[in-house]
């Protein structure tokens, strides 16, 4: 009997120990960048249609400084070179349609779109790239015209060079 309580006891402290490292590490807890991503994104559903947006760093719901939109191919460590760090583990877009897209508050990422527009919901034109990249300001008025595609279900953003 005092074999079988003996146990039930480790088994027990066993239990509460990997609980607790659960609760402390949280595997399941999104990232930042991605938490923001997701409110990015859903700040856009109150509009209905076709309009402009006149400052892109009043949506979404967090601070930027800076926001990159990386040309389709560029390598994954040419985005952590002209981020300035690794901050998760990326993937390089394989295709003209995909957008990959850093904002940066203090030398932070704090929001990351990755991917197909059917995918993220959004799909962002910034133009010809002169570089591997474009860099913009949240201190500039970043302006868009902004329409939905009901077939595909995303958001289309078209850059106003100004």
């Amino acid at each position: 009997m005092k074999r079988k309580n003996k146990t039930l006891f480790n088994m027990l402290i066993i239990i509460v120990v990997v609980v607790t490292i659960l609760l402390v590490i949280n595997p399941f807890k999104k990232d930042v960048w991605d938490i923001n991503a997701d409110n990015f994104r859903d700040s856009f559903n109150i509009i209905s249609g076709t309009t402009t947006i006149d400052d892109l760093s009043q949506w979404g719901g967090f601070e930027w400084d800076v926001m990159y939109s990386f040309r389709p191919y560029v390598s994954k460590e040419k985005v952590y070179e002209v981020v300035g760090y690794k901050w998760d583990n990326i993937n390089e877009t394989v295709n003209e349609n995909m957008n990959q897209i850093v904002f940066i508050k203090d030398g932070k990422v704090v929001c990351y779109i990755y991917g197909y527009p059917n995918n993220t919901g959004l799909e962002f034109n910034f133009g010809e790239y002169e570089g591997d990249y474009i860099k913009l300001s949240s201190k500039n008025r970043i302006s868009f015209n902004s329409t939905f595609d009901d077939n595909n279900n995303f958001r289309y953003f078209e850059y106003i060079n100004k």
